[in-house]
């Protein structure tokens, strides 16, 4: 039996009679072929969400809880952040690559199957790099789930040896990302 509430399906236990399935398992079994992301907010707690991307599906469970799913091919990036009573306990940004059935992928929390992954980076001062880039491709008129995927790898690979993306000459750095569309 299904439940649209999320709480149920973490607190309770199964019945002997049959297993309990959340609507992630429901919604996965509907549409294989694509990448599933549970977006989770709880108030000062948790936050995760989609900075950007076409998200081609939506399922909402409840007002705190929902998941998207994007296309095999689709670029997109998923924020995480969590708290507990003392401040930020984790920071973090993947940019992904939703993979079709059958290719390789890593797996990634809260992301079903999983995804190839083009940028992954934690901490709050590199998450913000993350975010001033994606805002720096947007300013420029491009949506930035167009933009290639190894330009992608290019800002993680950066932000990897401790170099801004934005270190080197605006007017380089945008005509390179022009040229990689």
């Amino acid at each position: 039996m299904m439940t649209p509430d999320h709480r149920n399906v973490f607190l309770s236990r199964p019945s002997a009679e049959a297993p309990k399935r959340d609507l992630r398992d429901a919604v996965i079994d509907v549409a294989p072929e694509l990448t599933h992301v549970e977006i989770l907010w709880i108030r000062q707690r948790v936050e995760n969400r989609i900075r950007f991307g076409r998200i081609d599906q939506q399922h909402v469970i409840d007002r705190h809880w929902r998941v998207v799913s994007f296309s095999a091919g689709s670029i997109f990036a998923f924020v995480r952040w969590a708290a507990n009573a003392y401040g930020t306990v984790l920071s973090r940004i993947d940019i992904l690559r939703a993979v079709a059935p059958g290719e390789r992928y890593i797996t990634v929390p809260d992301v079903y199957p999983g995804g190839e992954s083009l940028l992954r980076t934690s901490s709050w001062p590199r998450v913000e790099k993350v975010l001033q880039t994606i805002e720096a491709v947007e300013t420029l008129g491009i949506d930035p789930a167009d933009v290639a995927p190894e330009y992608w790898r290019h800002v993680h690979n950066r932000l990897s040896v401790g170099d801004r993306p934005q270190s080197y000459t605006q007017t380089r750095h945008h005509a390179w990302l022009r040229r990689k569309r």
